[in-house]
């Protein structure tokens, strides 16, 4: 098994985790109890769709509990369901999950989930109607925009909506006035 001590120092520097991704079976695998995070399923679905484009282009953060010979999630659990849930993906990765190992007792572990979980933020309305609406113009079509981008049609239409609007007052001085 990996020595923890390699895979974060080398030589008395600092080495960051991601630098000793590894395979690893995901039967060795196993979901933390503490993770607040939920997806909901159209989401799961875009990931799965996003993780058959795209590959793997994330490691999950795991904790090697070298008793058990498994490893505990801290960072990436939607990722692993999703290779235990989609037999194309599970196929297609030979059933390996790419693993990067952190060395951190639980109060630390715990932390680092929800450090994960909020830094990736949320989506800013402006910029994804500004998405949408150059993706529009390049000739995407709906069809390809909901299916590529995760949308239901409702969202679409209120991000198009948006985009018309912003394009409409584009240049524009715009206050309301403060009579009634």
């Amino acid at each position: 098994m990996i020595d923890e001590k390699e895979n974060t120092e080398h030589a008395g520097e600092y080495s960051s985790p991601v630098y000793k991704v590894i395979a690893v079976p995901v039967e060795k695998v196993v979901a933390n109890d503490y993770n607040p995070n939920v997806v909901a399923p159209p989401e799961m679905q875009l990931l799965e769709l996003s993780i058959w484009e795209d590959g793997y282009t994330m490691p999950c953060v795991c904790y090697y509990i070298k008793e058990k010979d498994q490893y505990e999630l801290v960072d990436g659990y939607h990722r692993y369901l999703v290779l235990k849930t989609s037999r194309r993906i599970y196929e297609r990765e030979k059933g390996m999950l790419p693993v990067s190992v952190i060395e951190k007792d639980i109060s630390n572990r715990m932390a680092s989930t929800i450090r994960h979980n909020r830094a990736r933020g949320t989506h800013n309305v402006e910029l994804m109607s500004h998405i949408v609406s150059e993706l529009t113009k390049a000739g995407m079509s709906d069809q390809w925009i909901l299916k590529n981008i995760g949308m239901d049609k409702d969202e679409l239409l209120r991000l198009k909506q948006i985009s018309g609007l912003a394009e409409l007052f584009a240049d524009k001085d715009f206050s309301l006035s403060d009579e009634r």
